[in-house]
């Protein structure tokens, strides 16, 4: 029972977190015009970082709050903002060659499998 309720906290802070996203996303589109440069992505991104810094720091025990609010609602926002935070983490612990190999994978392998899934589905 306790993990169909941690469900429900996450997926209803993922519903507001992603609406929210879409919502900013489309302010900032209409207010920046439609850049060549992803700046509505960025700022969405950076603002999740932001909040997941103040998140955790206010709630780091309560385990209710972080499942609605770090891993739904920011998770749902951005999850660019779980992994300054677990890189953050990473770099706290004194583990500088798991974060820099957290970093490198993350970016690299990130865009070379956005690339092999347009890649794959221009396929068909």
């Amino acid at each position: 029972m306790q993990s169909l309720i941690a469900l429900i906290y996450v997926g209803i802070g993922g519903f507001f977190g992603a609406i929210c996203r879409w919502s900013l996303g489309s302010i900032l589109k209409k207010s920046l015009g439609d850049p060549s440069f992803p700046y509505p992505t960025l700022l969405i991104n950076l603002i999740g970082c932001f909040a997941i810094g103040i998140a955790y720091s206010i709630w780091e025990n309560n385990n209710t709050a972080k499942l609605f609010i770090i891993i739904g609602f920011l998770g749902g926002f951005t999850t660019f903002s779980t992994f300054g935070l677990e890189l953050l983490t990473l770099i706290r612990a004194g583990s500088l060659g798991m974060a820099t190999l957290y970093v490198s994978l993350s970016s690299f392998l990130g865009i070379f499998l956005v690339w092999l899934g347009m890649t794959i589905a221009r396929l068909n």
